[in-house]
């Protein structure tokens, strides 16, 4: 008889297929698991592949008395109680490289609509029959020579500095520590005051902490240029939501692109009458390919625990 993996959400099953050669998979036959439907489940399962949406609870996680590992379906864990896993001696993993390209993608796209203004004269073009074109009209900013600031220079952030170095910016970046990788000396650290101060693009590819939640506030967009604007593809809460609105009205900043807000699906009113501000559903690994190479990777991470005895992308 087959172990058995909890999966929780309706995640591609061609994404699965190694997965289900050695486990019998326990799937959704609707869109996910309810809460008390996984805390009936899980306690026969050695693993469970969870989603970076939706709460992972220690009630659930404890309820998992034969649980070994958490395989995350996502670069961000924050929706797992990580000292209920720990104290159950359980393995958290997530899928680092399959999010990684997709994401520094979308930051590269938000970066020069919000810049070039696209997403804005494109909604003003269908809603205003009054639009007015002309050459000193409807400026925007080019890319060559400004400085990008990258706060988290992970796989994510490096990607994203290189697709931003072929655009002919210069890159600054602020991490825990100074990357050693000789393939980005191009790319200055710097601490991050520094960063605030000089860059005129500022994106955010940390994950969400303790240290980094609110990590950016009213101290941090009083040291950025008016000039400046502001990329988040991260998670929610690295920004303080209700001081961005006030930065973006006070002028303090001259615009922003979110994929990830503080109280997902719920967004601010104001965030969405302002033209300055470019607003995603957190789409950063929204794509058909994404999705199925993120299956395999989670389920990489449950094979090469279960069946071979060795943690890979573990987290905890």
């Amino acid at each position: 008889m087959k172990n058995k993996i909890l999966v929780t959400y309706s995640i591609p099953r061609e994404g699965l297929v190694a997965l289900e050669k050695y486990f019998e998979l326990i799937y959704p036959d609707k869109e996910f698991f309810t809460s008390e439907e996984l805390i009936t489940l899980i306690p026969n399962c050695v693993g469970i592949l969870s989603i970076f949406n939706r709460e992972l609870p220690k009630e659930i996680i404890f309820a998992g008395r034969k649980l070994r590992i958490i395989s995350n379906y996502g670069v961000g864990y924050n929706n797992i109680d990580m000292k209920a896993a720990n104290q159950a001696g359980i393995v958290i993993s997530n899928t680092p490289e399959a999010v990684c390209e997709p994401t520094a993608e979308l930051c590269m796209g938000l970066m020069l609509s919000l810049c070039r203004r696209i997403t804005e004269y494109h909604h003003q073009l269908i809603t205003n029959p009054k639009f007015e074109w002309g050459v000193m009209k409807n400026l925007g900013n080019t890319l060559r020579g400004k400085t990008l600031g990258i706060i988290g220079m992970g796989k994510i952030g490096k990607s994203l500095a290189d697709k931003a170095r072929i655009f002919g910016m210069h890159i600054i970046y602020y991490n825990r520590k100074p990357i050693k990788d000789k393939q980005y000396e191009y790319a200055s650290y710097v601490d991050k005051e520094q960063l605030l101060k000089i860059s005129d693009v500022i994106s955010l590819n940390c994950p969400l902490t303790p240290e980094t939640h609110h990590l950016i506030g009213n101290k941090e967009f009083q040291l950025m240029k008016n000039t400046a604007q502001i990329i988040n593809t991260s998670r929610g809460s690295v920004i303080n939501e209700v001081e961005l609105l006030e930065a973006l009205e006070a002028k303090k900043i001259a615009g922003a692109a979110l994929d990830v807000f503080e109280k997902e699906p719920n967004i601010p009113a104001e965030l969405l009458k302002m033209g300055n501000v470019l607003l995603v559903p957190h789409i950063g690994t929204a794509t058909f390919e994404t999705r199925i190479e993120m299956a395999r990777e989670a389920s990489k991470n449950i094979i090469e625990l279960l069946i071979n005895g060795k943690a890979i992308n573990q987290v905890n």
